[in-house]
C-alpha cells in the first residue's frame, strides 16, 4: 500500500512532513485526503474494541460510508484532519473541527501497534501549528476518564491544560499558542527520537552489504572486507545476485532471503539499481540504510530525482539514510566495533566523535586523527545528506558519555537555527569544534539536499559563537583544538606560564600568547638544555602552583634527534597533579605521542586513557 496520489484542490502540501517517532523510526505526516478511504477502513479494522470505544463512546465495528466520506472530506480550515502514515498505512489520526472563530474540537486515533511511540504527541504538535495558522487559538476535547494515555498526552505537551469532569466525561481545554514549556517538551522529544535513532545506526547488532563482491578492487567488497576485519561484534550478511559465497562469507540473491533480522543495510550498488534494494530492505523490515553508491543530486538533474525517490522511498517505509555518496560510518565501542566505511584502518578508539559530509573530507579528517594518534569513539560521514544529517549525531552526541569531545566538517547547513539550538545543548555538556566552509557560491557541494536560509554569513558567525561552539579555519586547526579539548581541562582564565630549555623559543611561545591576547604571568622560565628531569619538574611544579595561572606550555628543544622520554614522562607526571591545562611543544613532533598519550585508563578502556599531554610541533599552533 502506498499513499494516495490524487489530491484535491487546496490540499496544503505544506503541512507534509516526515517525523522520527519515539522509537527511532519515522512517519509520514500530511493531511487526509478523500482517497484515504480504503485506509482508513483498514485502520479501523485493525483497532481493538477498547481503542474504538475510547474513540467513539461506542461499539463501533465498522464505518459506514457515510461516516467515511465525512472523515476523509474536510476543507483544510474550518474542518482539518492529519494522518500518520507508515510504509503507507495510516497509523495515527488528528482532527479538529471548528466550533466559532478561535476555538475548535480536537480527536486522536492511534493505532494500537503504535501506542507508546510517540505518535499523538507528534500529531497534536503539527496539528496546534496548523491550528494556529487558521487562526484557532484554543482547542477542547471530551475525554473517557479510562482514558488515560490521551489526558497525558495533553499534559505533557506543555500547555496549560484545564479540565473538569462534566456528564461522564472529562471536558478538556487549553491554549496553543507555543509557551516556553512546550516548547522545551517539543525540543526534548525531537531529541529523544533523534537521538534512540541514531543509536540504532550506530549500534546494529545485524548488517548486509548490498553489493558485496568478490572483486576485491570494488567498493561492495572493501566495505565488507572493513566491517569483519574491524571485529564487528554483530552478524554480517553478503548479498550478492551472482555469487554464492563473498570473502568467506554466505551470499544471498536479496535481503528478503537473509534468514535474521537486518538492523543496517550498507548499499553499494550502481545508482540504478538502488531503488529495488531499498523496496527489498523496506519489505525486509530493516531500520537503517548507509548509501555509499554514487550517481545522485551531485551528478544530473536525473540523480537528483533519484534521490528524491531514494528519500520518498525509505521514509514511506520508516528507515533513516545516511547518505547517498556517504564515505561510511564508524564506532569503535567495544560492544560493536564496527567499521562501516571505506578506510581500511581507522585511528585508535578514542572520545572524539567527528562528522564530515563529502568523502574526500571524510578521508582527510580520518588521516588527520591517525596521524595524531588521536583516539576516535564515532566518525560519520553524510554523503548528500538526504535525510541524517549532523544534526542527528549532535543529537545523540548530547548523552553519549563515551564521546567527550565533538569536530564537526560542514560543507553546507540547511537549518541554521535549528543547528544551533542543537549545538547549545551539546556545547553544555563537552566541547564542540566546528570547521564551516566559505559560504558563497561553492559553499554547497552538489546533490546536498538543504533548504534555501535568508541567515547572512555574519549571522551564521554569531550564532556559532552564541552556541559556544569553537570555529576553526581548516582541518589543521580542528586537531590542533581537538588534541587539546580531547586530553585536557578547559582553561578558567587567559593567564598563562610557559616553562622550556630553551630561551629563544620561550620567547617565540611569549609573543604567540601575546598576539593571541594571552596574558604571560609566569615566566618564560628556561632550565638549562642539559638539566635533568628533577629540575624540569621542579619548574613544572612551581608553575601549575602559581594561583596566577589559568594554564602552562611546556616547550622543549629535544636533546637528540628523537624526543627525551624522560622529560616528556616528567611533563606528564607534573600535568597530572593539577586541574589546569598543559600544552607542550617539541619541535619537529606533532600529535599525542605514546610517552605523552598517558596511555590507558586505570581499567586498560583506551577509551577513557589517563590524562594525556597534547604535543604541537610550533609554539604559535600550541597556543591557538
Amino acid at each position: 500500500m502506498t499513499d494516495p496520489t490524487t489530491r484535491p484542490d487546496g490540499y496544503p502540501a505544506e503541512w507534509e512532513a516526515d517525523v522520527v517517532l519515539r522509537d527511532g523510526s519515522v512517519a509520514h505526516v500530511r493531511p487526509i485526503v478523500p482517497d484515504d478511504g480504503d485506509g482508513l477502513r483498514r485502520f479501523h479494522a485493525g483497532q481493538s474494541a477498547e481503542s474504538i470505544y475510547l474513540r467513539f463512546f461506542a461499539p463501533l465495528k465498522t464505518l459506514s460510508d457515510k461516516d467515511v466520506a465525512r472523515f476523509t472530506q474536510v476543507d483544510y480550515d474550518s474542518r482539518v484532519a492529519l494522518v500518520a502514515t507508515v510504509r503507507g498505512e495510516i497509523i495515527g489520526i488528528a482532527r479538529y473541527d471548528r466550533l466559532d472563530a478561535k476555538t475548535a474540537e480536537v480527536a486522536f486515533n492511534i493505532s494500537d501497534a503504535f501506542q507508546g511511540k510517540g505518535v499523538g504527541s507528534v500529531l497534536l504538535e503539527h496539528l496546534a501549528a496548523v491550528a494556529q495558522e487558521k487562526g484557532v487559538a484554543k482547542f477542547v476535547a471530551d475525554v473517557l476518564p479510562q482514558n488515560r494515555k490521551m489526558i497525558q498526552v495533553f499534559n505533557d505537551a506543555g500547555y496549560e491544560v484545564n479540565h473538569h469532569f462534566d456528564n461522564g466525561v472529562i471536558a478538556v481545554a487549553f491554549e496553543i499558542e507555543p509557551t516556553a514549556q512546550s516548547q522545551a517538551v517539543r525540543q526534548s522529544r525531537e531529541h529523544r527520537a533523534e537521538a534512540i535513532s541514531m543509536h540504532s545506526v550506530l549500534f546494529p547488532a545485524s548488517i548486509a552489504v548490498i553489493g558485496a563482491s568478490r572483486r576485491t578492487d570494488t567498493i561492495g567488497h572493501r566495505l565488507l572486507q572493513n566491517i569483519v576485519a574491524g571485529g564487528f561484534t554483530g552478524r554480517v550478511h553478503a548479498v550478492n545476485t551472482e555469487a554464492q559465497e563473498v570473502a568467506g562469507l554466505q551470499s544471498h540473491s536479496r535481503v528478503t532471503d537473509i534468514p535474521d533480522h537486518v538492523d543496517l543495510a550498507v548499499i553499494a550498488v550502481p545508482a540504478e539499481a538502488v531503488i529495488d534494494v531499498v523496496n527489498d530492505c523496506a519489505a525486509a523490515g530493516v531500520k537503517a540504510l548507509l548509501v555509499l553508491s554514487a550517481g545522485f543530486a551531485e551528478s544530473s538533474p536525473a540523480g537528483e530525482q533519484l534521490q528524491v525517490e531514494l528519500l520518498q522511498t525509505a521514509r514511506r517505509s520508516g528507515m533513516r539514510v545516511i547518505g547517498p555518496n556517504s564515505f561510511g560510518i564508524s564506532n569503535s565501542h567495544p560492544d560493536v566495533r564496527m567499521n562501516a566505511s571505506l578506510a581500511p584502518a581507522l585511528p585508535p578508539a578514542g572520545t572524539l566523535g567527528l562528522f564530515s559530509q563529502s568523502g574526500a573530507l571524510g578521508i582527510a579528517v580520518l588521516a588527520s586523527a591517525a596521524r595524531r594518534n588521536l583516539g576516535i569513539s564515532i566518525f560519520a560521514s553524510a554523503g548528500n545528506r538526504v535525510d541524517v544529517s549532523g544534526n542527528d549525531f549532535m543529537q545523540y552526541w548530547i548523552d553519549d558519555d563515551d564521546t567527550h569531545a565533538v569536530g564537526l566538517y560542514l560543507e553546507s547547513v540547511g537549518n541554521p537555527r535549528k543547528f544551533s539550538r542543537i549545538a547549545r545543548q551539546l556545547s553544555l555538556r563537552k566541547p564542540v569544534i566546528v570547521v564551516k566552509s566559505a559560504m558563497s557560491a561553492y559553499g554547497v557541494p552538489p546533490g546536498h539536499r538543504v533548504r534555501a536560509t535568508r541567515v547572512p554569513p555574519g549571522a551564521f558567525d554569531a550564532m556559532l559563537r552564541q552556541a559556544g561552539v569553537i570555529r576553526v579555519e581548516n582541518v589543521h586547526q580542528l586537531f590542533d583544538v581537538a588534541q587539546l579539548v580531547v586530553h585536557q581541562p578547559l582553561p578558567r582564565g587567559d593567564r598563562v606560564a610557559i616553562v622550556g630549555n630553551s630561551h629563544a623559543l620561550g620567547a617565540l611561545t611569549a609573543q604567540a600568547c601575546v598576539s593571541w591576547g594571552l596574558e604571560v604571568t609566569h615566566g618564560p622560565v628556561s632550565v638549562p638544555s642539559d638539566a635533568k628531569a628533577t629540575e624540569f619538574a621542579t619548574a613544572l611544579d612551581a608553575a601549575f602552583g602559581d594561583e596566577r595561572v589559568d594554564s602552562v606550555l611546556t616547550c622543549c628543544i629535544p636533546p637528540l634527534a628523537t624526543l627525551d622520554e624522560e622529560i616528556a614522562d616528567t611533563v606528564v607526571a607534573c600535568a597530572a597533579k593539577s586541574e589546569k591545562p598543559c600544552a607542550a611543544t617539541f619541535l619537529g613532533m606533532r600529535g599525542v605521542t605514546e610517552t605523552l598519550s598517558g596511555g590507558p585508563g586505570e581499567d586498560g578502556d583506551v577509551r577513557r586513557p589517563r590524562r594525556a599531554i597534547p604535543a604541537y610541533s610550533m609554539p604559535e599552533d600550541a597556543v591557538r
